[in-house]
């Protein structure tokens, strides 16, 4: 049976800070098909006299690594170190492709450009955002390595297997034997119908298409992917299979654990070129940092969300995936702002799950580490934690004037985006009875300083089975003894 989605939690910015400092130099050795990727971008204004057709009239021409290359310029824009391993021809495109991956100062160039042979050009033109048409220049001859020195010294090993000739049964042979060697984890973005040829890999991440094609299951529905996952696991010998599923996420099978499905970030999709490589990429990134392989998920389920919001052969770098969690976690702390009708029926749904429900009130204008230390402690003693504000009126009827320091959305979100916070909500009246007797709450938590006797609403809590519960304040934090700092530094 599979794990649903709800208990899945998205990286939290810290943990994302944490990984991205592990993968930084971090030696990935990236081989498989090579191309080059040419984008042709102009405008389009006439239909063609000669066949009903767009005349596009080029302006800029733009090109990079493509296959495997960009694999290794994700692995470099991540922060990681690239050993790229791949052929190319000895021709005028495998010159432009030296050159760009020579400018690429985290990529280490381990092509090996055969005599007579020519490079793989992919150019797509474009006009208005969107591709018209892609030309394809490749032999009908491939063109295969045994091995390759890329393998040397990497942490982890990605094989980019595009169906042009490198990935042979040679070269997944040198891979699984390094690896044996390194430890290193062998992850697979595969091609093609026969997914055991890849031999014990630890992870083969096929997109849902591919792994339609490889097992004859459809796979719109977790269920039908599950199938199919559980199928091509019993066809073949690798540790784990990750699905990638576009908008839906991905989807993780290994054989010592459950079916997991992850959901996808939303995000504008403005080009899925690439997609694959970034997520691959950020996987085999993630796994050679030690993380685990529901980390690692994660990883590459923000990568490619972000990568899709680009133009072209696109990468991520750390700067962007931190700015994209920080998006996320803002809504996030916004979606925990909720008015009283709909948390009474949300606080009665976790009740029927069995779950303990506490409560505690404040004003929490400067959120501050006693308040923070305050929170945890509240959130120990339930499983779900309802903060109540009071209005800036109410702050204002309590401290005096020129209180709230912050106004009442401000200190809510504020609230929201701590992980040891479920709900806020906010009252006015001089005291939150009304809103104890409402939500009826399994656990009342208020600070150290007061008594149990002082507690608001305690007897009531008390009088269906409740508990309330004192939390220790840290000394030496005050939002009062704060604001006099500010205005006296000294």
């Amino acid at each position: 049976m599979a794990e649903r989605s709800p208990d899945i939690r998205p990286l939290d910015l810290g943990a994302l800070q944490a990984l991205l400092e592990r993968v930084r130099d971090l030696k990935v050795a990236c081989v498989g098909d090579l191309m080059l990727d040419r984008y042709v971008y102009g405008e389009v204004s006439r239909i063609s006299p000669e066949a009903p057709i767009p005349v596009l009239r080029a302006g800029q021409t733009v090109a990079m690594p493509g296959g495997v290359g960009n694999v290794a310029r994700n692995v470099a824009a991540l922060g990681g170190q690239a050993r790229l391993g791949a052929v190319a021809g000895d021709d005028a495109a495998g010159r432009d492709l030296g050159q760009l991956i020579a400018d690429e100062a985290r990529i280490e160039d381990f092509v090996v450009r055969p005599a007579g042979t020519s490079t793989v050009v992919k150019t797509r033109f474009v006009a208005a955002g969107q591709q018209l048409l892609r030309l394809d220049d490749e032999s009908s001859q491939r063109q295969s390595i045994d091995d390759s020195e890329a393998f040397s010294s990497a942490s982890a090993i990605l094989l980019s297997d595009y169906a042009k000739g490198v990935v042979g049964d040679g070269l997944i042979a040198a891979a699984l034997t390094a690896a044996r060697t390194s430890g290193a984890p062998v992850v697979v973005d595969p091609k093609g119908r026969d997914f055991a040829r890849y031999g014990a890999v630890d992870v083969i991440k096929p997109n849902a298409s591919e792994l339609a094609g490889a097992t004859g299951l459809p796979v719109e529905t977790d269920a039908e992917v599950e199938a199919a996952l559980t199928a091509l696991l019993a066809a073949t010998s690798a540790k784990a299979i990750v699905v990638t599923r576009a908008g839906k996420g991905m989807t993780l099978a290994r054989r010592d654990g459950p079916i997991r499905h992850f959901p996808g970030r939303a995000r504008e999709v403005f080009d899925v070129s690439g997609a694959g490589d970034t997520g691959l990429a950020a996987l085999g990134l993630a796994l050679g940092a030690g993380a685990t392989l529901e980390t690692a998920v994660q990883f590459a389920i923000l990568a490619s969300g972000v990568v899709v919001g680009k133009a072209g052969t696109a990468v991520v770098t750390p700067a962007e995936l931190i700015d994209a969690e920080m998006s996320q976690h803002a809504h996030a702390a916004h979606a925990k702002v909720t008015p009283l009708d709909e948390l009474a029926a949300e606080v009665e749904g976790w009740k029927r799950q069995g779950l303990k429900v506490g409560f505690t009130n404040g004003c929490f204008d400067i959120l501050h580490r006693g308040h923070v230390a305050y929170l945890a402690q509240a959130r120990g003693w339930c499983d779900r934690l309802v903060v109540a504000l009071n209005t800036d009126a109410s702050v204002r009827r309590l401290k005096g004037e020129g209180r709230p320091v912050n106004d009442l959305d401000s200190r809510a979100v504020v609230l929201g985006g701590l992980t040891s916070v479920d709900r806020v909500t906010s009252f006015d009246d001089p005291t939150p009875i009304a809103l104890i007797e409402r939500l009826r709450p399994d656990v009342l938590i208020k600070g150290a300083d007061y008594t149990r006797e002082g507690v608001v609403g305690g007897d009531l809590v008390e009088s269906w089975g409740g508990v309330v519960r004192l939390a220790e304040f840290r000394d030496g934090y005050s939002t009062t003894r704060t604001i006099e700092k500010m205005k006296d530094p000294a």
